[in-house]
């Protein structure tokens, strides 16, 4: 089978779940990484006969990709904030509106009055650890904190920083029965949020896939990670400090009222689907 052919294939055996340029996507990125050709490549070589070790392990992606696995778990492997990052099945798939909380983050850190060597964060649910390490990134001075209850997830966090040469504390914590013994000049969140009542709204690409504990709240609240936070922050975020949360859409004006007492600053900001996504606080 040549290149051309292989891609026809995926559009052809792709269709009932992906658009032609979504296949398209999907072949080139999976040549390439088993292949080793790159998108020029590919275009230059079309007619190129594929070896049979790689034709049929691209037969076997695409058997994987018809049962929604997300090809991001496929791969092993997904591109965020400008950093490769490892992913399996014990952690999120990152988001788009995950950038949009650091870029907030980044920008609101940077323009505060916080001397950055001196910076203490902290982060609650870190997952494969995108926003630690993003963060650790672009304020290498900053002591960062991480808490997760998954080990698994943890694993994934630690392999991440390894391989970015990043160093950040990771904590095995159920962060709901854990107490913080010092302060932090920042704490940043993208916990659980989803709603039992809504599963039945989530993809099956989502949630058949994806870790359950790091989609949907442990108990019928769904705000329980944002009222243990909003407790933890009257008493250890510092003055001034800074509150950065990632939240569910349908609780936008609950959620914040959480913080509202205790915060000199704290509002809503929406997505770049006009959606309520974000908290921002200031002590």
């Amino acid at each position: 089978m040549t290149i051309s052919e292989l891609k026809n294939y995926f559009k052809t055996e792709l269709s009932a779940l992906y658009t032609d340029s979504e296949s398209t996507f999907l072949s080139s990125v999976f040549i390439e990484k088993i292949c080793g050709f790159d998108a020029f490549y590919q275009r230059r070589s079309a007619d190129q006969e594929l070896l049979k070790d790689d034709e049929k392990r691209l037969l076997e992606v695409i058997s994987e990709l018809k049962t929604s696995k997300p090809y991001q778990h496929i791969l092993g492997e997904t591109d965020f904030y400008g950093m490769t990052f490892f992913v399996n099945e014990n952690v999120l798939i990152p988001r788009p509106e995950t950038e949009e909380l650091l870029e907030l983050a980044i920008k609101k850190i940077k323009s505060s009055a916080f001397d950055a060597q001196n910076l203490k964060i902290l982060d609650v649910g870190t997952g494969s650890g995108i926003i630690p390490l993003v963060l650790k990134k672009h304020f290498p001075q900053a002591e960062v904190t991480s808490i997760d209850f998954s080990e698994k997830a943890l694993e994934i966090a630690r392999k991440n920083a390894a391989f970015h040469q990043l160093d950040v504390r990771f904590i095995h914590a159920d962060y709901l029965n854990f107490d913080l013994k010092e302060n932090f000049d920042v704490i940043i969140s993208n916990p659980p949020y989803i709603g039992k009542d809504e599963e039945q709204e989530i993809e099956h690409s989502v949630k058949g896939f994806e870790p359950t504990m790091a989609l949907f709240s442990p108990t019928s609240d769904a705000l329980i990670f944002y009222r243990k936070i909003a407790e933890d922050a009257k008493k250890y975020l510092n003055k001034n400090g800074l509150l950065f949360l990632e939240i569910n859409q349908k609780l936008g004006p609950e959620t914040v009222d959480l913080y509202l007492n205790d915060f000199e600053e704290a509002c809503l900001i929406k997505d770049l689907s006009e959606n309520d996504r974000f908290v921002f606080g200031r002590k």
